[in-house]
């Protein structure tokens, strides 16, 4: 399950815009209303939303020169573009300043949902382990479930790339060549980087001491390999949904 998303739905057929609304809200992200260009415009003069989807046909202005002038706003800004009519040079012209796809009306709202798992990432999650084994199989876990994913085959690499601010959640082995586990979650907490981290171990036994350490520090979540491919997504989408309090 992905984070949740501030969405921008904009149609003039109000009872289309609502159902949309109704069926995002259901799926946990904060979906906003528009009804026009204008009312598009404004609503990103006002705050920034991660994905919108806009009908072509609008009563003001249409919806191509409405998404042109929001990406004027914000140049990265992730647009769906919907419609009902074959009005291909319109269409053309959104895809071609980065409209990111076109929904053709009639539409079901799972084709909605779909698409956000499409377009939109669920988050960047580093996974920490030196066994090339286990964290090809976790990436190809978390990547069929729209997530980013980078992998790190030391501490020092773990801690490295651990810095970076688009890493959501780390995923990390408390036995690393290198550079400890334990070693790499403290020195990211010594340089400021309050990032949810799920420290994953097979040696239960062996390395309770360290576990305890990071149970006093708060550590987001600890998994005990083998454990289930749902329990890590489960953790994951916890830590993702928590900001890095403990769940």
């Amino acid at each position: 399950m992905m984070k949740p998303l501030d969405i921008l739905v904009v149609d003039d057929d109000r009872d289309l815009c609502e159902a949309i609304c109704e069926a995002l809200e259901m799926a946990g992200h904060r979906p906003v209303a528009a009804f026009s260009g204008t009312e598009a415009i404004q609503q990103f003069c006002d705050r920034r939303f991660d994905i919108t989807f806009m009908d072509v046909k609008l009563p003001d202005i249409n919806g191509v020169e409405t998404f042109m002038a929001i990406r004027q706003m914000v140049p990265d800004a992730k647009v769906v573009m919907m419609t009902g009519y074959r009005i291909e040079q319109l269409l053309q012209q959104a895809v071609g300043h980065g409209a990111i796809k076109v929904l053709r009306k009639p539409f079901a709202m799972q084709d909605v949902l779909r698409t956000l798992r499409e377009v939109v990432p669920a988050g960047m999650v580093l996974v920490a382990d030196d066994d090339p084994d286990f964290s090809d199989s976790v990436r190809h876990l978390l990547e069929d479930s729209g997530y980013s994913v980078l992998v790190a085959a030391t501490g020092a690499e773990a801690l490295d790339k651990g810095m970076a601010p688009e890493i959501d959640v780390i995923v990390l082995d408390l036995r690393m060549p290198v550079m400890q586990g334990l070693d790499v979650y403290l020195e990211l907490r010594r340089r400021g980087r309050e990032v949810p981290v799920i420290v994953v171990t097979g040696y239960a036994q062996e390395e309770h001491e360290a576990i305890d350490v990071l149970r006093t520090l708060s550590v987001t979540g600890c998994l005990f390999k083998p454990f289930e491919p749902g329990q890590l997504l489960k953790a994951i989408e916890t830590a993702s949904l928590a900001g890095g309090r403990p769940a």
